[in-house]
């Protein structure tokens, strides 16, 4: 054997071993993403064609589940209507809040690390059981918020009296947990070049014109992330339905995800509920497709893209 070879043959030995190494180190991953995600993912992409509820047998009715859902099913679009508004209204209102609050947190305020990591606290919370019956509580006939509307001398509110009140009450509850989008916004309007807002204030640009010339169009990239990981978030919602008005009044806070955790563990009709949750998944699909392939037309980077101002 030729030097030549000999060191052909040691690099390879090396790359090998590099490879083995590295398989080893992500193993842990690997298996977790095939026992716990894979798996069971592709289980109830099957389980969506039979007949199947706990502790009985399994039976391939083929698309009958699809079938039923959109043609027996009498809350299905009940409930695709009640979510498609709440992520309308909740998503805005919630990133939109969380820019505000992180456009103040930007300035050189004394203390303000402080206020920062209190805004933060409540998405730390986000999506907890004690949280939704505090928040219950709060608005109730006799509750916190209705106490002090009446003190102002506004009268009681009826929250959880009508559909759209209480939709709406949850809706809030979700702006309120707006932390996690705010940090990243926040980031966001770190990274943002000084240099951009002060030729902006040379050509005589006041603060509202840079906000929406400068400011905004360099924090689309930002945006465009909220804006798909706060709405698949909004279309997976479960616990404030749940908990605090189960569904009602007259299925008008019957959210998707609640009744898809109906139908699996209330009714047990898990094969059902795969197709329920196979739906979803579409949908959700569907909306990232189309906001990656919009994107183009309104994110803006540092390096590409004109800003008038």
């Amino acid at each position: 054997m030729t030097k030549r070879s000999k060191s052909t043959t040691l690099v390879k030995k090396r790359k090998r071993n590099y490879d083995n190494k590295g398989l080893l180190f992500i193993a842990p991953w690997l298996l977790g993403f095939l026992a716990l995600q894979l798996y069971p993912m592709l289980s109830s992409l099957y389980y969506s064609f039979t007949d199947y509820s706990m502790g009985t047998d399994i039976n391939w009715v083929g698309i009958k589940n699809y079938i039923d859902i959109f043609t027996r099913d009498p809350y299905f679009f009940q409930s695709v209507k009640v979510t498609l508004i709440y992520v309308v209204v909740a998503v805005p209102l919630k990133l939109a809040f969380a820019l505000f609050i992180a456009v103040i947190l930007n300035q050189k305020l004394k203390g303000i690390n402080f206020f920062r990591a209190a805004f933060y606290i409540p998405s730390i919370l986000a999506g907890s059981i004690s949280i939704a019956i505090l928040w219950k509580a709060l608005f109730i006939k006799d509750g916190f918020i209705n106490n002090l509307l009446g003190n102002v001398g506004i009268d009681p509110i009826s929250w959880y009296g009508t559909p759209g009140m209480a939709l709406f009450t949850i809706c809030i509850l979700t702006m309120w947990q707006f932390g996690s989008s705010m940090i990243l916004f926040l980031a966001g309007l770190q990274q943002i070049p000084y240099n951009l807002t002060e030729a902006a204030q040379i050509d005589g640009a006041g603060k509202v014109r840079i906000f929406f010339k400068v400011t905004l169009p360099m924090l689309t990239p930002t945006i465009f992330f909220n804006v798909i990981m706060q709405t698949i978030n909004a279309f997976q919602e479960y616990t404030s339905a749940a908990i605090i008005t189960h569904g009602g009044p007259v299925y008008g806070t019957y959210l998707y995800g609640l009744k898809l955790y109906e139908e699996a563990f209330s009714n047990w009709r898990m094969g059902y509920a795969c197709a329920l949750s196979w739906i979803l998944f579409i949908v959700i699909l569907l909306f990232t497709i189309i906001m990656f392939a919009t994107s183009k037309k309104w994110v803006y980077y540092e390096d590409g893209g004109v800003f008038d101002v």
